[in-house]
């Protein structure tokens, strides 16, 4: 039985890629920072699934429980899904933003080439690290420049950095996922596509009578972290250590999104869509499209869900919970 140990395991990603590992007959294991409200710390995880892993308290900024997990489990795989992941907030709490998403991934890779220097190690990098940089087809590669444009971007240019330079240098099975904006019901509240759809379904619901949004002329390639997942375990899995875009190869901006959702939902968007300046990035993203050929080629993966199949996902799954909110 592999094992496979789990930053941010109990975040989007990290969930959908607990239960893709389990279904593949995997050992899991993760670390969850210490919060006051646990009862929170694995609400993605079902009574089922949370029997089956082994969770234990950790951060990425306490070089010493990394340590001490990674040599006493001695996984098989190491993925690194852990991060400040929000790139508006970053512009709040830069610091900690550059703290955990640079330093922290240096921290894991120090403990990781200590303590079990023959697991493959994943590190979650960002499409954001492309910021406005653009082939001139209208694509990102892995050939593109990085130029970023936020916080967030910064700090996950220097961890995909420093993923290479270890691989390189230290003969490690590192490798690097340039992963392009993906979403699913478990997506946070505060990121821009849940809040969508989940206040379009309070507003058919009548529990909202608004929506309101920064900038939605910004363009992004939106795929689903079901998806994602598995190229991330195909990823860790090459034969040889290398980086790879996962992205639809489709671009669309956040007025595509709230039209359809609207639509799908019998809305009128002119009624209950309003923007406001204070959601804008002081730096705004325009454009991401990535170019994933080289993934699709070299190890056979293609997305399963469309941006619409993604949408509707979101809608059901928000339907279901608001409907019973509103009979309570």
């Amino acid at each position: 039985m592999k094992k496979a140990f789990i930053t941010g395991i109990n975040g989007q990603d990290g969930s959908y890629l607990t239960e893709y590992l389990l279904s593949l007959g995997y050992e899991i294991y993760g670390i969850v920072r210490r919060n006051s409200v646990s009862e929170n710390q694995q609400s993605r995880f079902n009574n089922e699934v949370r029997s089956k892993i082994h969770i234990s308290y950790g951060d990425l900024l306490d070089q010493s429980s990394l340590e001490k997990i990674l040599y006493e489990v001695q996984p098989d795989e190491i993925y690194n899904l852990a991060a400040q992941s929000h790139v508006r907030v970053s512009y709040d709490i830069p610091q900690f933003t550059v703290q955990t998403n640079a330093l922290g991934v240096l921290n894991i890779l120090e403990a990781y080439k200590k303590g079990c220097p023959k697991a493959k190690f994943y590190q979650a990098s960002s499409s954001e690290m492309f910021g406005n940089s653009v082939d001139a087809d209208g694509f990102q590669r892995e050939t593109t420049p990085f130029s970023p444009v936020s916080p967030y971007g910064c700090s996950k240019v220097f961890g995909f950095n420093i993923v290479k330079n270890y691989r390189n240098a230290f003969k490690l099975h590192a490798c690097n996922g340039i992963l392009f904006n993906h979403e699913s019901p478990r997506r946070g509240s505060n990121f821009v596509t849940t809040k969508v759809v989940k206040t379009a379904v309070e507003i058919k619901y009548n529990i909202s009578d608004k929506l309101i949004l920064g900038n939605m002329d910004s363009y992004r390639d939106w795929g689903h972290s079901k998806d994602y997942v598995r190229a991330m375990h195909k990823i860790i899995n090459h034969n040889e250590p290398d980086d790879f875009i996962v992205s639809t190869m489709e671009t669309h901006s956040v007025r595509e999104m709230v039209n359809y959702v609207f639509n799908k939902l019998k809305l009128d968007v002119d009624k209950y869509v309003t923007q406001d300046a204070k959601f804008i990035r002081p730096e705004e993203l325009k454009y991401l499209k990535g170019d994933s050929t080289k993934i699709r080629t070299t190890l056979g993966w293609k997305p399963e869900y469309s941006f619409e199949s993604l949408l509707d996902d979101m809608i059901e799954h928000w339907k279901k919970i608001i409907a019973n909110k509103s009979i309570i």
